[in-house]
C-alpha cells in the first residue's frame, strides 16, 4: 500500500467516525452552541472568577454557571409563574375562539383609511369558525376539542424546551471548567488542517464577534425596552413595567419588539384610548427602526470591524436561515468571510493590514 492510499484511508476513517459521532450527537448540537456561544461571551468573566477563586477551576466554573443560571432563571420563572396563572383562562378563550370565531372590534372600524380592509380581513378570517385553526396552523389547532388539549400540547413543548435549556448549562459548566484544554485542542487541530497562522487569524476573531454581538443584541434590546416603556407609563398602560420587560427580552431578537408594543398598542385602542394607541405604535416603530438599523449594526460593526451591510446582513440572515441562534452564528460567519475577502491585502507582503471597512 502506497503512503497516498494510506492517507486517503486515514482521511476516509477520520470523516466517517466524525460523521457518527454527528450522528448520535446530533440531537444535542442545539444546547451545545448556546453553551459555547455564552461560554465565548463570558470568559473574560470566568477568568477573574478563576483568579478569584485561587485558580480552581471547578469552583469558578460552578460559581460562574450558577450566577449565569440565576440570571435566566429568575425572570423565566417569574413570567412563568405569570403564564401559568393565566394558562387555563388562555386555553379556553383560544379553543372558543377557534371554535366559535372572534368578532370583529368596533374600533377597528373606525380606523383611518385601514379600517374597512382591516374589518374585512378580519370578517373573512378570524370572525369565521376554525378561522384560528386556519391561520396559525391547521394541523395544530383543528384537532383541539377542550383547553385541557391545548394545555397539553403548550406543557410537552414547554419540558422538552426545558431539557435543552438544562443540557445547555450543563454543558456551559463542562466548557468553563476545561475551556482552556478545549481551545488548545481545537486550535492544535486547526493548525494541522490549516496554516498556523492563517488559522490563528481566523480564530481570533470568533470571540470578538460573538462578544461584540451578544452585547449589542443585549444593550441595544434592554434600551429598547426602556424607552417603550416610558411610552407605557405615559400610555396609561396597565403594568407598564411588565410590558417593557416583555419588550425588552423580545427586542433582543431583531423585529422582535413589535410583537409587544403592537399587541399594547392594540389593548389600548380596545380601551378606547385610540390617541395613546396611535402613539404607542408611531414611538415604538421610530425606536425599533433606529435600533435595528444604525444603532444595533453600528455597535457590532465598531467591534468586529465589518461594513454595516455584513452586519445587517449576518443578523437577518441568521435569524431567517437558523431560528434564534442564528443571531449570533450570522455575524460570526460574516466576520470570517469578510476576513477571508480581504485576506490577500492582511498577508501582503507578508505583514497584516486593517481590514477595510
Amino acid at each position: 500500500m502506497t503512503e497516498t492510499h494510506r492517507d486517503l484511508l486515514s482521511a476516509a476513517f477520520s470523516l466517517i467516525l466524525i460523521a457518527l459521532a454527528a450522528f448520535v450527537m446530533h440531537r444535542f448540537f442545539l444546547p451545545l452552541i448556546w453553551a459555547g456561544i455564552l461560554c465565548v461571551a463570558t470568559w473574560p468573566l470566568y477568568e477573574r472568577m478563576r483568579r478569584r477563586f485561587g485558580q480552581h477551576d471547578v469552583l469558578a466554573a460552578a460559581a460562574l454557571t450558577l450566577l449565569m443560571l440565576a440570571l435566566f432563571m429568575v425572570p423565566l420563572a417569574l413570567g412563568v409563574t405569570q403564564a401559568a396563572r393565566q394558562a387555563p383562562e388562555l386555553a379556553s378563550y383560544l379553543v372558543t375562539a377557534n371554535t366559535e370565531g372572534i368578532p370583529v372590534p368596533a374600533v377597528l372600524q373606525h380606523l383611518p383609511m385601514v379600517g374597512d380592509w382591516i374589518s374585512d380581513w378580519w370578517q373573512a378570517t378570524l370572525n369565521q369558525p376554525h378561522g384560528l385553526a386556519h391561520l396559525l396552523s391547521e394541523h395544530e389547532f383543528n384537532g383541539l376539542h377542550s383547553a385541557s388539549d391545548l394545555i397539553k400540547i403548550a406543557g410537552a413543548g414547554f419540558m422538552h424546551r426545558a431539557m435543552d435549556f438544562g443540557l445547555a448549562f450543563l454543558c456551559l459548566f463542562f466548557f468553563y471548567k476545561d475551556g482552556a484544554a478545549l481551545s488548545a485542542q481545537i486550535h492544535a487541530i486547526g493548525s494541522h488542517c490549516v496554516s498556523e497562522e492563517r488559522w490563528a487569524h481566523f480564530a481570533a476573531k470568533i470571540p470578538t464577534a460573538i462578544r461584540a454581538t451578544v452585547n449589542g443584541l443585549v444593550l441595544v434590546g434592554l434600551a429598547e425596552g426602556v424607552l417603550i416603556g416610558i411610552a407605557y407609563a405615559l400610555a396609561g398602560l396597565h403594568s407598564p413595567a411588565v410590558w417593557a420587560a416583555v419588550t425588552g427580552i423580545l427586542a433582543i431578537i431583531p423585529f422582535g419588539a413589535p410583537l409587544a408594543f403592537l399587541t399594547a398598542a392594540a389593548i389600548l385602542a380596545s380601551q378606547g384610548a385610540m390617541a395613546a394607541a396611535v402613539a404607542v405604535a408611531v414611538w415604538g416603530s421610530i425606536v425599533l427602526f433606529v435600533a435595528d438599523h444604525f444603532v444595533r449594526p453600528g455597535m457590532i460593526g465598531n467591534a468586529t470591524r465589518l461594513p454595516f451591510l455584513a452586519v445587517l446582513f449576518g443578523i437577518l440572515g441568521g435569524v431567517e436561515t437558523l431560528g434564534l441562534v442564528g443571531l449570533f452564528i450570522g455575524p460570526v460567519i460574516m466576520v470570517l468571510f469578510v476576513t477571508l475577502w480581504y485576506e490577500a491585502k492582511l498577508f501582503d507582503d507578508g505583514r497584516p493590514v486593517a481590514t477595510p471597512r
